[in-house]
């Protein structure tokens, strides 16, 4: 994207693409710039502490945070910013998503964490979008565009099934 990225990405491990490239695409579809990067919370803390420290002063208004296991990617960077987190949960360990789900959701009083369902990047791109509809017009009316297409989509499946 030529545009300055005002959505960060962020994963735990390149693995983690597959699921993360959902939001990326999904950003791309809105038009909205972002940038991806891997950076884990326990092998690299000090490279996620810098990329959250720096996050405000380099344009960005959103960061997506999506890791697997227990790692807690989200919350280390919630804590080392005042932009939003968007965490997504990945079923990546032998628990199968649980461990990574709750040690993202179950935040301390003072760090908050939006957080997805489990490999949920679509819906974090998404609420990042709508995040930054509430001082972009002309995003908003991409979303309802985007609304009405679902809506319309719906429909059209149902007249299918409808006897």
């Amino acid at each position: 994207m030529d545009a300055k990225p005002v959505v960060g990405i962020v994963m735990g491990s390149d693995s983690d693409l597959p699921i993360m490239r959902e939001a990326a695409e999904t950003l791309k579809q809105f038009g909205v710039p972002w940038e991806m990067t891997v950076a884990s919370a326990h092998r690299s803390p000090d490279r996620a502490g810098l990329y959250a420290a720096s996050a405000r002063e380099r344009g960005l208004k959103v960061v997506i945070a999506g890791a697997g296991w227990a790692a807690h990617l989200a919350g280390v960077l919630a804590a080392g910013t005042t932009l939003p987190v968007i965490g997504v949960p990945l079923a990546s360990s032998p628990l199968n998503g649980l461990d990574a789900l709750l040690s993202t959701v179950q935040m301390p009083p003072g760090v908050p964490v939006a957080v997805m369902a489990l490999g949920g990047a679509r819906n974090a791109a998404l609420l990042a979008v709508q995040i930054l509809a509430l001082s972009d017009e002309h995003l908003a009316e991409k979303l309802l565009s985007w609304k009405d297409e679902m809506a319309r989509g719906v429909a059209e499946k149902a007249a299918k099934v409808e006897l």
